[in-house]
């Protein structure tokens, strides 16, 4: 077989998890066995984390493949997949290891498995350095259905740092085809909503402390809109340990949707958390494109797997967007471009991808 494996260098680019998520979901899809070297050699702590580590299992159990070298630490693995099947699954991180990037490693394969699945994502649902849950399920969820597929989140407890604790149950059905996607039309951004949240032992006030201090930052530069953050405590048989955050989305015209968000951590002051997020999503609406910088690379793996081609405007290109791209070409025939926007008032920093998709049609539909 070796002769025949697909080599990846973890270590280039963002250097980090998302390396071994696009790779090795696109594996799995396309029977491809892998080998990954220099795992997140790009890190503090190199090697395999359990998140990591938890996305590799649940993926070689959807497809009753082959891993080896699957221990937290490890530096290097080879997969060989199997036959993408349905059903019912489990990954669990056993940490506050994020379930959205669980879940962003599992979707596209079980999209071309045979049958429904149902995933139990077991970890932290409001993590740093990953997707809230909440972001998941109010931005990433209507925009990526837009490739002609649906899912359903169902948020069964949350968990926060550094215990975790929390669930997530996914539920979804193959289809046969991703339709392409077209998102170059931003429009007026007409309503601002969100939610802060409390949980375990924290009061109320600090979310309503974030909710204020994030709709003052935002009415400095949109004066003439409602804006409506909802203060909220999860009740305590929803959620595991004790944590804080907002999310706050803008929806436009047009249907896209972008948002800030940002976690409390202790020592934190309530006001700063929510003028973080109202910051990042003012970012986001400044630099005209139709979607913000955490779903910039999420799509990718899905424009690369559709069939025809998609056009997404976006802003200034991240990393990890760069490194998806990277990898997606190297293991798909996609072919992605990525042009300044033109018709966009030229002190704007505002980008086209482009991307004409493999057409991956489920051979077992």
């Amino acid at each position: 077989m070796d002769g025949d494996r697909v080599e990846i260098d973890g270590g280039i680019m963002e250097g980090g998890g998302q390396i071994l998520r696009v790779s090795t979901a696109l594996s799995c899809l396309l029977g491809l066995p892998l080998r990954v070297r220099r795992i997140r050699a790009g890190r503090s702590q190199p090697g395999l984390r359990p998140q990591h580590l938890s996305g590799l299992e649940i993926i070689r159990d959807l497809c009753e493949g082959k891993l080896e070298g699957g221990e937290i630490g490890s530096t290097e693995i080879t997969f060989t997949p199997g036959k993408i099947k349905g059903g019912t699954h489990i990954a669990d991180t056993k940490t506050a290891g994020s379930v959205c990037l669980l879940m962003q490693v599992a979707m596209p394969c079980v999209l071309f498995a045979a049958s429904p699945s149902e995933l139990h994502l077991k970890g932290g649902t409001n993590a740093e350095m990953a997707p809230q849950i909440d972001y998941t399920v109010m931005v990433f969820k209507p925009i990526v259905e837009k490739f002609n597929f649906t899912f359903n989140c169902d948020i069964k407890k949350r968990g926060y740092y550094p215990q975790g604790g929390g669930e997530v149950v996914v539920q979804m059905s193959p289809v046969k085809e991703l339709s392409p996607i077209n998102l170059t039309e931003r429009g007026t951004v007409t309503k601002i909503y969100g939610r802060a949240f409390v949980a375990g032992a924290l009061p109320i006030k600090l979310a309503k402390d974030m909710a204020a201090a994030a709709v003052r930052c935002i009415r400095k530069e949109i004066r003439d809109l409602y804006i409506n953050i909802q203060p909220v405590r999860e009740p305590d048989d929803q959620a595991f340990g004790t944590g804080s955050g907002i999310i706050v989305v803008a929806e436009t015209s047009t249907g896209c949707l972008l948002a800030g968000s940002s976690l409390g951590k202790r020592g934190k002051n309530s006001d700063k958390v929510g003028i973080e997020a109202a910051e990042i999503l003012l970012r986001n609406l400044k630099h005209g494109g139709t979607v913000d910088d955490s779903l910039q690379d999420q799509l990718i793996i899905f424009m690369a797997l559709a069939k025809g081609v998609s056009r997404v405007k976006s802003g200034p290109i991240t990393l990890h967007t760069q490194t998806a791209i990277h990898f997606a070409e190297q293991l798909t025939k996609a072919k992605f471009t990525v042009t300044k926007s033109e018709e966009e008032d030229p002190s704007k920093d505002t980008y086209i991808i482009e991307c004409q998709g493999m057409g991956m049609i489920n051979q077992n539909l």
